[in-house]
């Protein structure tokens, strides 16, 4: 079966022009985060006049716009899927977060895809990433997301021994 998608997405997805924008929903966490950093990829409504902020409202949260760049997650065999995201580095401290990151803890992130006429409404979502490399320079701050291999699973989770499988030892 394959992934649901509204049907005012796959019309405009076919359109030659449509007011259907697809918009990038990004929320990251990290401990040393005082509250989840929320990222649009659309200045869909003014959030704030004084400082003038744009941004998306999803789900009662406001997401800020910021210039984002976008590589979606992959389907390489052999390898968990990863993603990029490169936002331009427009403000002094959009680094300082990559920076208090402590060796040893992960940033996570989820990303959801909306269309700007129905925020609300995820059309894909990507939840649980994990924060595997970051760079940051003058121009841009970076970050590659990705998930936990399903080669790291143990399995079988548990020994077949006599003392936790007595009916195999009968």
């Amino acid at each position: 079966m394959g992934r649901l998608i509204s049907l005012n997405a796959r019309v405009g997805a076919n359109a030659p022009s449509t007011a259907e924008t697809p918009i990038m929903l990004v929320t990251i966490y990290h401990p040393s985060l005082e509250k989840p950093v929320r990222i649009s990829s659309d200045p869909t409504v003014r959030l704030s006049i004084e400082p003038m902020v744009y941004g998306t409202k999803h789900a009662g949260e406001d997401y800020i716009y910021l210039m984002v760049g976008a590589i979606m997650p992959d389907d390489q065999e052999n390898a968990p899927p990863k993603t990029r995201l490169v936002f331009e580095n427009i403000s002094k401290d959009m680094a300082a977060v990559l920076r208090g990151i402590t060796p040893g803890t992960y940033l996570r992130a989820d990303i959801f895809v909306v269309l700007a006429g129905t925020p609300d409404f995820i059309e894909t979502s990507y939840r649980g990433l994990r924060g595997v490399a970051s760079s940051y320079d003058a121009a841009q701050v970076g970050i590659e997301l990705s998930r936990e291999p399903f080669t790291s699973e143990p399995w079988p989770e548990g020994r077949m021994t006599a003392s936790r499988f007595p009916s195999l030892f009968n």
